[in-house]
């Protein structure tokens, strides 16, 4: 799964000559990208169903929808029936963070005029613990990687290039192979303002795959050998790394230096005439 954070924040280092267009693209796709995870989680690595346990998320789900139906705003009852849909979820042996995109799709978008967003009002408030604790802390306990020692993990380990390949080689092939199949068959439109090399710069970032990555690796290895586990991250590292040195390399001579004069609205400054 494509890492947002990461791939949009190395988007972002091309600053003005990057097109809204491209950015819209990689959010949208690397949104998807990881519901498509997540929904990967729940089938694949789900212990024993327990059905009571998922009838009371399911109940959960229905108190959320009725909330949402009648215009509730306020954000108490959706955290406290979010949690206990979280437990549920927990119990009922599917992965607990399908939990927390429950609650997400019931949370108001839009507020009663008075509210502001509900929805942006959570996600501006979790967003500083997320991004400044969660994620680190997450990041340090999964990334470590055993570069000496007894272990055979290198480059070369059957399970490392696996995952490089379908990091750095897979994602960007499918990505950028459905984007042309599908403009070439007149199902979709060029970004506004983009081309085709910059269509493959975003889909080979769309390769840094951190996060998720990290997590469904260690969910498979969980309970196997070490040395896998070892080379997941090592592959999940290189493959990132790899997509994006060339995603940047490829941006950097495929971006137009005037991208930004094909967004509509666009006003090129004009200096100021010397007296």
């Amino acid at each position: 799964a494509t890492d947002i954070a990461f791939a949009l924040g190395i988007l972002m280092l091309f600053g003005r000559r990057v097109p809204l267009s491209l950015k819209v693209f990689l959010t949208s796709l690397a949104i998807i990208d990881d519901l498509a995870a997540i929904l990967v989680i729940a089938v694949f690595y789900t212990s024993d169903l327990s059905l009571l346990s998922l009838g009371g998320a399911a109940a959960g789900a229905l108190a959320l929808y009725l909330l949402n139906r009648f215009k509730v705003t306020q954000l108490a009852p959706y955290v406290l029936i979010g949690v206990v849909i979280w437990v549920f979820v927990l119990k009922s042996g599917v992965h607990a963070t399908l939990a927390g995109i429950l609650v997400a799709m019931f949370v108001p978008m839009r507020g009663d005029g008075k509210v502001r967003s509900p929805l942006r009002h959570m996600e501006h408030s979790v967003h500083p613990w997320v991004a400044f604790l969660i994620l680190p802390l997450f990041a340090f306990a999964n990334a470590g990687v055993r570069l000496f020692g007894d272990t055979d993990t290198s480059l070369l380990n059957p399970v490392t290039v696996g995952i490089v390949a379908g990091l750095f080689l897979g994602k960007q092939l499918g990505v950028f192979a459905m984007v042309w199949l599908a403009i070439r068959l007149r199902l979709a439109k060029m970004p506004e303002g983009a081309n085709w090399a910059s269509l493959y710069g975003v889909s080979v970032l769309t390769g840094i795959g951190f996060t998720m990555s990290l997590f469904i690796g260690t969910l498979a290895f969980e309970h196997g050998n070490f040395d896998h586990l070892n080379a997941t991250r090592l592959g999940v590292l290189a493959g990132s790394a790899a997509s994006a040195v060339l995603g940047c390399a490829v941006l950097y001579f495929g971006l137009a230096r005037d991208s930004i004069t094909n967004v509509p609205g666009y006003r090129p400054s004009v200096p100021a005439k010397e007296s």
